[in-house]
Parts: C-alpha cells; structure tokens; sequence
C-alpha cells in the first residue's frame, strides 16, 4: 500500500533587491530547495505592498536601502497588512543601528550578504519556526532595552499608543489611520508586550510618564 500522505507546501519567498545581479544570485541559490518557492523578485518596497496579496510570500528576503521606499518602511507596511508574513532583512551593513533599527520595525531577522550559502536557507527556516535569527556577524548588535520608547516602539506603534492613550478605541484608531480594526488590535498587542503592559490604563499611565502626551492638547 502506497503512502498518500501528501508532501509539505514549499516555503513561498520573495527576493526584494535593487541590484539585479544580487537579486538573481539569491534567487538562484534558493531555486536549488526543493522546499523553497522563489514567488518573485523585485526592486524596492513600493512594488513589496503592491503585490503583497497576489505573491501571497511566506518569507520575504528585504534589502534595506531601495529608491521609492526602503526596506523598513516597507517592512512595517507588510506586516500591517499581512501580520504572518515573516521579514528577513539581508543587508550589507553590520552596523548595531541598523541591525536594532531593522528588528524594532518588526523584522525577524537580519542576515549579512556576505554569509555563506546554507546560513541564508538556515534563517528562512528559523523564521518559519517562528524563531528570531541574527547571522553571526550581526548578534553582537545592541539589543533594544525595554521601556525605552524611541527604541522599543516603531513610529506606527508610537502614533497608536498616543492614540490609545488619548481615550480613541481600536475602531476609532483603525479608521483614523485607514487601517483594519485587525491591524489595530495586533500593534496594540505588540506595544504592550514590548513594555510589558498589559492593561490600557497601563499604557496611558506610561504614555504619561514617559512624556507621549505632552502637547498634544488633551
């Protein structure tokens, strides 16, 4: 009797690069998995949110600088509008900034360009696992430390809790920033685990304390 058990969907990646020729070697290291789905290739974020829905991409490998909108930007913009989609930046700057910079705008990931073949292949797996992965050449970075605001949160998630703060509820915030009520309710989550509170009333007192509030009239 023959196993029908049917196989594992392939792992659906898209290459997001402004240098075709980096672009096409990534491409065509992952092409060699038979558990990998290159799904694209493009050149800068903007192209990233206009085709999100129709690549449907698990992972997306994302360069950092691109013209028309870079990576971080486009980083936070996918994960918005598609929350499970995991971001792996491959860049080639190794600078702790950019490597903190990268995961507070909610990459899972940041691997160098210059790491060995397999160490790519390596992160997308752990990122599938929802683990976080930094290559060896970027975990000596500065981590973010916790209850420092301009670190912890990104722009987006800072703009949500002085919202939050401000009384607005999911609903009102959702259609202030023209984004789904979803969406809302997943910074919200993110924001309080990042500083490690778990009541709105915590929130507000934070936003308090840490000046979120001032000048903003209420």
């Amino acid at each position: 009797m023959t196993d029908q058990t049917p196989l594992p969907r392939p792992v659906r990646v898209l290459v997001v690069d402004d240098h075709p020729m980096v672009a096409q070697g990534i491409q065509t290291i992952l092409e060699s998995y038979d558990d990998l789905l290159v799904v694209g290739s493009l050149g800068n974020g903007r192209d990233v949110i206009d085709q999100l829905d129709t690549l449907k991409p698990d992972v997306i490998l994302m360069d950092l600088n691109m013209p028309e909108m870079g990576g971080l930007t486009a980083t936070e913009l996918v994960l918005e509008r598609s929350p499970d989609t995991a971001v792996l930046i491959l860049s080639m700057h190794d600078s702790p900034e950019y490597i903190a910079s990268a995961l507070d705008h909610g990459a899972r990931g940041y691997v160098l360009k210059d790491v060995p073949t397999e160490e790519i292949k390596d992160a997308i797996d752990a990122v599938m696992r929802g683990e976080r992965y930094l290559c060896t050449g970027a975990k000596g970075s500065i981590e973010p430390k916790p209850g420092d605001l301009r670190v912890s949160l990104t722009g987006r998630e800072q703009t949500i809790l002085l919202q939050l703060a401000q009384g607005m509820t999911n609903k009102d915030v959702a259609r202030d920033l023209d984004i789904s009520v979803r969406t809302v309710e997943t910074h919200r989550k993110n924001i309080k685990r990042k500083l490690g509170i778990s009541s709105t009333a915590g929130l507000t007192r934070y936003a308090m304390e840490h000046g979120v509030l001032q000048g903003t009239g209420r």
